[in-house]
């Protein structure tokens, strides 16, 4: 750790801490960049040094999954495999970190925690406390990654089984929850809990859609450790992925069969296997953009997959649990997304596509102020004016600027008259409509909602905002 007082210098970590709390700058999403390739290229000729830059990304990015895995992969080798008993095991430092997630200092729990595990990647209980505080601050890819280290460290320990197949049981990983259980099930104060959580885990899977998040063949109790037979079951996925891991040993630095390998695994394995292999090529690429943003592709795909799920689950049993997960990680997506578009915007300035997407996801986040700045300079591109206009329009009105609201209104019905965008249109004529009669406009509310019930006359409530502006125009003589 470094020294706290002011004479002190401040070591990369430090500096990256100090931007946690909020969104993550173009300026510090570089610098971080540059951090992480400077512990890509230093991995083999100076690893302590790898591990200094990999800690300020994980410290500075502390949600980053790619950060992570390259951290612990790093400490792994530095240190080699764990090894069973020896004083290691008695030198946890995860009562601090206990101290600090009590307290509900998360982001202090997760830099602490990574300067912890430089001593020791496979101590169990660090990683687990690790888990907990990406859990409160909803970083539920990091989280993924801190269990499955622990699962990994100790696949018999009832406690890293249980909190693993909890957490996947909230991601629609039933599979993969089911085979946590199973692990454990022999366990004398846990059987008859395993018993019931496996029950209750295949009958969530049947509800959810008769498949995990994996779309793997379902796992029986008893046979969990068993959950990637079905795929060995078929000879040409196998013999593919045999070539691959073949192709990536004789030429490490082609990185098509990194991903190709990717895509097999995630589909005959397990998603955590996937991540693993797309880290693997991010560092035999340097950290190549091209990689890199095949990699945020697939964790914001893997992220809306989640949130189906969890919308299955809550519309087949609405209880305050399922709402809860199912929030969270709708709240998780967005801010994913919010860092993944921020991140293109900076890449490619000229770019308006990128712009569009993230002021979408500002808007979906809240960020109303910041959203309408990336939809102004969305503008520059005419045609797209009607549909940013109608964006602009809703993010003025929340912000109670009504009058620019209505005027970004009034040009979205003007501008959307394509066919493609009958939708739209009716959407931006019920805006100007009730925006208007809010303000008392009368004249300008009744024209654009008669024009809108010329076009849908069931559209939502228009019909009784008519009635109620007839009614009053009537009684005003």
């Amino acid at each position: 750790m470094a020294n706290d007082s002011p004479a002190a210098p401040v070591s990369p970590a430090d500096q990256a801490m100090s931007s946690i709390g909020t969104q993550l700058s173009a300026a510090e999403r570089a610098r971080l960049s540059q951090c992480y390739q400077r512990g890509t290229q230093n991995i083999v000729a100076n690893v302590d040094y790898a591990i200094e830059m990999f800690t300020a990304c994980v410290v500075g990015d502390p949600g980053n999954a790619v950060y992570i895995q390259s951290l612990m992969g790093v400490l792994k080798k530095k240190h080699g495999p764990k090894k069973s008993g020896g004083l290691a095991a008695f030198w946890s430092k995860a009562g601090a970190l206990r101290k600090l997630a009590a307290a509900s200092q998360w982001r202090e729990v997760l830099k602490q925690g990574a300067e912890a595990l430089r001593s020791n990647p496979y101590d169990v209980a660090c990683l687990l406390v690790m888990a907990d505080a990406c859990g409160g601050l909803g970083l539920s890819d990091a989280r993924r990654v801190y269990l499955k280290n622990a699962l990994d460290s100790a696949p018999a320990d009832p406690e890293v089984n249980r909190q693993c197949a909890k957490f996947l049981a909230e991601c629609g990983d039933f599979d993969q929850a089911i085979a946590c259980w199973v692990r454990v099930s022999n366990v004398k104060s846990l059987s008859d809990e395993a018993e019931r959580a496996i029950a209750s885990l295949q009958v969530e899977k049947t509800i959810a859609g008769g498949h995990g998040m994996t779309g793997r063949a379902a796992v029986k109790p008893g046979a969990a450790g068993k959950a990637g037979s079905a795929a060995a079951a078929a000879s040409g996925p196998v013999d593919r992925a045999t070539e691959l891991r073949m192709a990536i040993v004789e030429r490490p630095t082609e990185i098509d069969a990194y991903l190709e390998l990717a895509d097999l695994l995630e589909r005959d394995a397990t998603v955590e296997e996937a991540e693993a292999m797309l880290a693997k090529a991010m560092s035999a690429s340097g950290g190549d953009l091209k990689v890199r943003e095949h990699i945020e592709d697939r964790q914001l795909r893997w992220a809306r997959q989640k949130v189906l799920v969890a919308e299955k689950r809550f519309a087949a049993e609405e209880t305050p649990a399922n709402r809860g997960t199912l929030e969270r990680l709708r709240s998780a997506q967005v801010k994913q997304e919010v860092e993944v578009f921020s991140a293109r915007c900076a890449r490619y300035p000229e770019n308006l596509a990128w712009r569009y997407e993230l002021g979408l996801r500002l808007k979906a986040a809240g960020n109303f102020g910041e959203a309408i700045k990336q939809f102004q300079e969305v503008l520059q591109e005419p045609r797209r004016k009607g549909v940013v206009s109608l964006e602009l329009g809703e993010c003025f009105q929340k912000i109670k600027q009504y009058q620019l609201a209505l005027r970004n209104y009034v040009v979205a019905v003007e501008s959307l008259t394509g066919d493609r965008e009958v939708e739209q249109r009716k959407r931006a004529l019920y805006r100007a409509g009730v925006l208007a009669s809010g303000l008392e406009d009368t004249d300008t509310a009744r024209k654009y909602l008669s024009e809108l019930a010329g076009l849908d006359y069931g559209y939502r409530d228009v019909a009784q905002r008519l009635d109620k502006i007839a009614s009053v125009k009537d009684k005003g003589g």
